[in-house]
């Protein structure tokens, strides 16, 4: 990630994010916009028991980039109930588009990581939460919807202390209504190196993407339709 552009930046307070940060292209687009908004950083990492390893060492580097307050990784293994391609390796990662939710999809995965997110909120006194949720170019997951931010966010507001107390942290999903190629645009716009990211659902451990997956697939779409050069690194 490059420098953010100072004129972008809305103000210089002391105002906290927890910023949810994968290490793909939404994720690194979501957390130059909370800094383009002012927010004072703390990205949160999860080491889950994916295949797709390659992607937290992306998450460390956008957030040394951006000059994060800190990163913090936490690691749990979602693998020991399986029921995801991206956890269990006997299940394998689609190369072609199917019907329904698809087999990648992770059972209660971003709740898990919004609760994580919820506690460090409150412990840093923290805001607002950022993750990069998309509804529109997405592969169909349920925690992936306007209507679950919405859900998770009465939860957030009657089950911590801040949120009893009136100052709880917000939940921002920016990026939900957006199309991925108008994803790639506001990145480029803000700074992302997007050489960075690794989105693929099996990458190796050189993050080089597998370019058949249902998330490369998303992501090349994304680009082409921006009319921006895809920096993706392939095997």
């Amino acid at each position: 990630m490059t420098a953010i552009d100072p004129s972008i930046i809305k103000s210089s307070t002391t105002k906290k994010a927890i910023v949810l940060v994968s290490g793909g292209l939404d994720s690194a687009t979501v957390l130059a916009m909370a800094i383009a908004q002012g927010y004072e950083c703390h990205t949160l990492s999860f080491d889950y028991g994916q295949r797709h390893r390659a992607e937290l060492q992306a998450a460390e580097q956008l957030s040394a980039a951006s000059a994060a307050v800190e990163h913090r990784v936490i690691s749990f293994d979602l693998g020991v109930i399986g029921g995801s391609a991206l956890t269990d390796s006997a299940i394998a990662v689609p190369e072609s588009p199917t019907e329904g939710i698809p087999i990648t999809y992770v059972p209660a995965r971003n709740t898990i990581f919004l609760s994580f997110a919820l506690g460090y909120a409150e412990v840093v006194d923290a805001s607002a939460i950022f993750v990069g949720v998309n509804a529109v170019d997405y592969s169909g997951y349920p925690d992936c919807r306007p209507d679950y931010i919405a859900a998770y966010q009465i939860m957030a507001d009657s089950a911590t202390k801040a949120g009893v107390e009136g100052h709880g942290a917000k939940v921002h999903a920016p990026l939900i209504d957006m199309s991925k190629s108008d994803i790639v645009k506001e990145g480029v716009r803000l700074g992302v190196n997007y050489a960075m990211t690794v989105s693929c659902y099996q990458a190796n451990a050189d993050g080089e993407a597998c370019g058949k997956c249902d998330s490369c697939r998303l992501r090349a779409e994304g680009f082409k339709a921006a009319g921006i050069a895809d920096p993706t690194r392939y095997v």
